[in-house]
């Protein structure tokens, strides 16, 4: 599987906030997007994952389904956590889990994974900022999809958190899955692709 760029732009209030932006990314390798803040790394994200339109260029995959869109095939994990707080932890990823096409997926392995296992039951509204994170984080595991888009998946994790991430995202990588993540710090990857935004903007 490969997931490349050509020239992408991307234009939003009447800027440019990224332009001639390339890159390929075959499976087993991660991309690490840095920049300045404004330079434009969550909207390249958003970009791929067809939540925003490019105003130039082109994306493409090969090696997916060619049924489905990227978006259809890639898991975007954004600044919002996306969890209702009435529903217990596990009723939230059971929904992401059905909304993404697993429903039989058993619940305990995503979230044993995140360290959220003891907290099934309890609801969403009385865990931490770190706990939201992790929730979130447990949905790239309970439905399959070969790509990770994450922006700043680090974010409110502590260090034990952040090695669990770096342990799963070293498994998909090892399962043949891609991986873009924009970040100011390191994600606990040791071998990764870095394409920097804001020398073209």
């Amino acid at each position: 599987m490969r997931l490349s760029a050509v020239e992408l732009s991307c234009r939003r209030g009447g800027r440019d906030v990224f332009a001639g932006v390339s890159f390929a990314l075959d499976s087993g390798q991660a991309l690490i997007v840095t920049g300045r803040n404004g330079a434009g790394k969550s909207s390249l994200l958003r970009t791929v994952a067809g939540l925003l339109h490019s105003a130039q260029g082109s994306i493409t995959l090969e090696g997916g389904d060619p049924e489905l869109s990227i978006g259809e095939q890639a898991h975007y994990l954004g600044h919002q956590d996306a969890i209702k707080p009435s529903l217990s932890v596990a009723e939230n990823l059971r929904f992401w889990a059905d909304f993404f096409g697993s429903p039989a997926i058993d619940l305990e392995g995503p979230l044993a994974a995140v360290g959220l296992e003891t907290l099934a039951g309890l609801p969403a509204a009385y865990l931490s900022a770190g706990q939201r994170r992790r929730l979130s984080l447990a949905r790239l595991i309970a439905a399959k999809r070969s790509i990770w888009l994450l922006d700043e998946p680090t974010s409110a994790l502590d260090a034990t958190a952040q090695s669990r991430l770096g342990d799963m995202m070293r498994t998909h990588l090892a399962d043949g899955g891609l991986i873009m993540a924009a970040t100011h710090g390191p994600i606990g990857l040791d071998q990764t692709l870095e394409l920097r935004l804001g020398e073209t903007a």
